[in-house]
């Protein structure tokens, strides 16, 4: 079980963030810190401005940076808006610094199909791309090594998977004589994918799944294969870290926080008529309540005192 839920990571990391904020913690306690430390874990707030090796060093983490990306910025495609890959990322660097823009990149070329990297996408289409892309990321390295091998007319049952991310997995050039916009046969590419599935150590999208979504297919492309991801409701159900394309701009959490916000910020702005002099000493005192917000974990408390007051609140209360 601790292995499975990488009790040993997170355990690792607060004693690193213990040791590295000892003197601010010892005014809290040791026990209050681990406790806070874990009930940000499980609330999925504790990847915010983390650095990128740790926001992607475990699925709970993954999943927890994508349910706040959304949660954050869904508002852009609410109002309709169309970005960049470049402005995605931007975005994506407002979570995490350091977050790197090839993951960004291969996300908007599964929207775009390789092509014009310049273009406009809607929010939902780079979200869903996005999600495989970043949740996968290790099983579609050995998904496109697979697919050039297959297109290279090489026996499927020599490829070898690969173990890491580290560059490990050149990209092979099909022969003269192969097109790639043919595609492979499908039936034989799943049998490849679910030998994949088998062996790998790394987050996999269901079999069963793939299987009925490659069922109807003769041949496919390999960024075929991704849209046919990124658009699988059952696949992006079984991830569990977003909600359905249908439900994708609707959270009645978040939006009662921000009402409360708009609430008080209205409520402040409220005065009576100031007299022609412009003397505001007779503007009456309003005591607003104060959302509460749960003590966060001090590893990240330095770098959110660097955020605006207000952003931070509606994002703690986005994971509440």
């Amino acid at each position: 079980f601790a292995a499975q839920r990488h009790v040993l990571t997170y355990m690792e990391d607060a004693v690193s963030q213990l040791l590295e904020n000892r003197e601010d913690i010892s005014q809290y306690g040791i026990a209050r810190f681990f406790t806070e430390y874990f009930n940000s874990v499980r609330q999925g707030t504790h990847i915010l401005f983390r650095e990128f090796s740790f926001v992607q060093a475990t699925p709970h983490n993954r999943a927890s940076f994508l349910r706040t990306f959304w949660r954050c910025f869904r508002t852009v495609g609410k109002n309709g808006g169309l970005l960049t890959a470049q402005e995605y990322h931007c975005l994506l660097q407002l979570l995490c610094p350091d977050f790197p823009m090839e993951l960004t990149q291969k996300a908007a070329r599964i929207v775009l199909m390789d092509d014009a990297m310049d273009c406009l996408m809607s929010f939902s289409d780079f979200l869903f791309a996005f999600q495989i892309q970043f949740y996968y990321s290790e099983f579609l390295e050995s998904v496109a090594a697979i697919y050039q091998d297959l297109l290279a007319g090489k026996n499927p049952n020599t490829v070898i998977v690969p173990t890491s991310s580290s560059g490990q997995h050149r990209q092979r050039q099909p022969p003269n004589d192969c097109s790639p916009l043919d595609g492979v046969e499908a039936s034989l590419f799943y049998q490849c994918l679910e030998s994949l599935c088998d062996r790998s150590k790394y987050s996999c999208p269901p079999s069963a799944l793939v299987k009925e979504m490659l069922s109807s297919a003769q041949r496919l492309t390999f960024y075929g294969f991704l849209m046919a991801l990124a658009k699988d409701q059952g696949i992006n159900r079984a991830l569990g870290a977003l909600p359905d394309k249908g439900d994708l701009f609707l959270d009645p959490t978040m939006d009662q926080e921000l009402e409360k916000l708009i609430a008080q910020v209205s409520g402040l702005s409220v005065s009576s008529p100031t007299s022609s002099s412009g003397d505001t000493a007779n503007l009456p005192v309003r005591n607003s309540p104060r959302i509460n917000s749960p003590w966060k974990p001090l590893h990240h408390r330095r770098k959110m005192d660097a955020e605006s007051e207000g952003s931070n609140e509606e994002t703690d209360s986005s994971e509440n």
